[in-house]
């Protein structure tokens, strides 16, 4: 930029009014590289690359100048977003929970209603494995692994897993050691982290 022009990270405007405190200062008639080109138009089309990225990052917007879902300082309180879409941002393994509820030759429907679904049995069970924990362990009931591995063998009937585990959580006579047992057995194939909160207390939110 020649002297008339103020800011090297400017790419115009005159000495008067040349983009102070967004640009750098001027350096004495440095070459300007850093700068968009001067289109003459509102100051944010003349702001340094690196300044209007700053701004982008900080209002969570993204190189097409549109809000991302789930950026920015106000997304927890965006009511534009589906009511599951913080659990999905904050744990994925709710998302993967959905998708293996459904069976493979069905098309997967996920609406805030099943994410919610997935999120609050997700949080449920992780919180009744880290109490069953507590517990004396106990192994996988027989009738309980016969189930599962017919489930895993039946061409991975993964839904039918998680309906053994659902029948478990609250069948009488399962010691809370062989249901803790039962739940990591699962999870080396489901893959949802259940253990994930074992040693926090068990009566906290998730």
């Amino acid at each position: 930029g020649s002297e008339a022009r103020g800011g090297a990270g400017v790419g115009g405007g005159s000495e008067a009014g040349g983009g102070a405190g967004v640009g750098a200062p001027d350096v004495g008639g440095a070459p300007d590289v850093g700068g968009a080109p001067d289109v003459g138009g509102e100051p944010e089309a003349r702001d340094g690359a690196g300044v209007r990225g700053e701004r982008e990052a900080r209002r969570g917007v993204g190189r097409s100048g549109r809000s991302v879902p789930g950026e920015g300082p106000d997304a927890a309180a965006d009511p534009a977003l589906p009511a599951a879409f913080p659990a999905l941002l904050a744990d994925p393994a709710v998302l993967r929970l959905a998708l293996l509820a459904v069976p493979r030759s069905e098309p997967a429907r996920l609406d805030p209603a099943v994410l919610d679904d997935a999120a609050r049995s997700l949080a449920r069970w992780r919180r009744a494995v880290a109490g069953w924990a507590r517990r004396p362990s106990r192994p996988v009931p027989g009738e309980v692994r016969e189930r599962l591995r017919a489930a895993w063998e039946d061409d991975l009937d993964l839904p039918a897993v998680l309906g053994v585990l659902r029948d478990v959580e609250d069948a009488p006579g399962v010691p809370d050691g062989a249901r803790f047992e039962t739940y990591v057995y699962a999870d080396r194939l489901l893959a949802l982290d259940l253990a994930r909160d074992l040693g926090s207390d068990p009566g906290s939110p998730a």
